[in-house]
């Protein structure tokens, strides 16, 4: 394919890319010098990381796009209308002054209660003035935790379903808040112990949410992202956010790539790319406490990355009507003062200190009718959950469909933090293939997506991203990326 150079996006502030076959070749012009990169290392203190919030994007039953926040809240994503409450409108009524908490009981599964690998939890949620919310906080096993949002299914009964447990000792627990003033008042049930037997082992069966321990090249590949983005479409405030990504093989020299979704390297709502952008591979081996500010504890250290590369197609709409092309890259100029040591990096080379992970474009293996591990689309979602830092964290299932435009993960229950992060379809011995990325989620229930990387774009995108020969010298916040237009 040839690249050339495209008109100035309006919207994006960036220059534009049009490709319609990219030549190989390994020469680009920095973006950035050792000061800048340098002051993306100093930038992420302790406190900033801390501060990140995941970019987890949900969507719900009426289709409309959601930021899902570290404490469960949902925030409009390019819209301005507010979440409903779990399934209902939103009350217009003016809050009441109320200082009662809603009344919680009957939950079930009650205590000690033994499930399948499926079950549909409920609970009787009384209150005098109105609902503003019911959320189902699930405890695993390992002692994470994750929140689902219930649906009043009839009178004052709340519910959902739930899938993919398995096998040992879990809890749950209700929380309810009404629609008085000042927030409301909210009410907590006690945490109710049940046991899951009957369900996955964990050992080629339904893993929702577990702490990968297989190592392999996946653990040294796969990372942590740190980036900002515009609070709004002026540029002026930024916020901290986290990703997951992983070093692919790119087959140039000069660069490493790493391989995200779209969402974490272009805020579509806002036009712009990704700032202060630092990678951490293998952040699960470090020394330190997960987010402090120290990349000398971290095995392979940190890596800044010099810009993003997307389809045009992502910056041209607003989630959710962009998903199908959800998968972007990172490029990290092999220079050594891209890197700031860790314990072990034997190169400052960043795809050289990390294993490389090949991505397959070709069709994955999906819904064979052969059930567990043994199968060919038994898929591993992959990233580094916000909720269980600095844990790396994995989900496993046979992969599936959700629509035309992505593959589907049913029962992976992966918290924010862990988008963008890779999908390996066949996992032996910690490597394999990747055939997706961590994209989105409902709002109401467990399941992740993925973008398709066969039959898109994607192969396009990652080629720009081995082979750009020109870029932007010292860009402006917020312009540090391609937008690739793929035919």
């Amino acid at each position: 394919m040839r690249i050339r150079k495209g008109t100035l996006f309006t919207c994006l502030g960036a220059v534009a890319i049009a490709a319609t076959g990219l030549t190989s070749t390994a020469a680009y012009a920095q973006n950035d010098n050792a000061a800048r990169r340098q002051a993306v290392i100093d930038y992420w203190t302790a406190e900033r990381r801390a501060d990140a919030e995941p970019r987890d994007l949900r969507i719900d039953h009426r289709g409309l796009g959601y930021l899902r926040r570290a404490d469960g809240s949902l925030t409009p994503y390019g819209h301005q209308v507010a979440a409903t409450n779990n399934g209902r409108p939103t009350t217009n009524a003016k809050p009441v002054d109320d200082t009662e908490p809603p009344q919680i009981s009957n939950l079930d599964p009650a205590a000690n209660d033994t499930i399948g690998d499926s079950h549909t939890f409920s609970a009787t949620v009384t209150d005098n003035v109105g609902l503003r919310s019911v959320t189902f906080i699930i405890t695993y096993p390992t002692g994470t935790t994750d929140s689902f949002a219930a649906s009043n299914t009839s009178g004052d009964t709340w519910s959902l379903t739930l899938s993919g447990f398995t096998d040992g000792n879990w809890s749950w627990r209700v929380e309810a808040t009404d629609t008085g003033k000042r927030g409301g008042n909210t009410a907590v049930s006690a945490n109710t112990p049940f046991v899951v037997n009957g369900g996955g082992t964990g050992n080629g069966d339904t893993v929702t949410n577990a702490q990968w321990t297989g190592g392999g090249d996946i653990q040294l590949s796969a990372g942590r992202l740190f980036y900002e983005m515009p609070t709004n479409p002026r540029r002026k405030r930024w916020a901290g956010y986290v990703c997951s990504g992983t070093v692919v093989t790119d087959g140039a020299t000069g660069r490493s790539v790493i391989l995200t979704a779209s969402h974490c390297v272009y805020d579509d709502a806002n036009g712009s790319f990704a700032r202060n952008v630092l990678f951490i591979p293998d952040q699960a081996g470090t020394t330190g406490s997960g987010t402090d500010s120290n990349c000398s504890n971290d095995p392979i250290g940190c890596w800044v990355a010099a810009y993003g590369v997307v389809d045009a197609n992502w910056t041209t709409s607003t989630f959710p009507d962009n998903i199908p092309w959800d998968y972007g890259f990172y490029v990290v100029d092999d220079d050594p003062s891209s890197h700031s040591p860790g314990l072990n990096a034997s190169s400052e080379t960043l795809d050289v200190a990390t294993q490389q992970f090949t991505i397959d474009f070709s069709a994955p293996s999906v819904d064979d009718g052969i059930a567990g591990a043994a199968s060919p689309d038994f898929t591993h979602g992959m990233g580094y959950s916000y909720s269980d830092d600095p844990n790396f964290m994995f989900c496993a299932e046979d992969m599936t469909t959700e629509g035309t435009d992505n593959w589907w993960i049913p029962s992976c229950g992966l918290s924010g933090g862990s988008s963008g992060g890779p999908w390996i379809q066949p996992m032996g011995n910690g490597a394999g293939p990747v055939i997706s990325v961590n994209s989105w989620g409902y709002t109401t229930s467990p399941g992740m997506a993925g973008p398709k990387l066969n039959g898109t774009s994607a192969f396009c995108v990652y080629d720009a991203a081995a082979n750009t020969t020109t870029f932007l010298v010292n860009p402006a916040d917020g312009d540090a990326g391609y937008a690739i237009t793929c035919n």
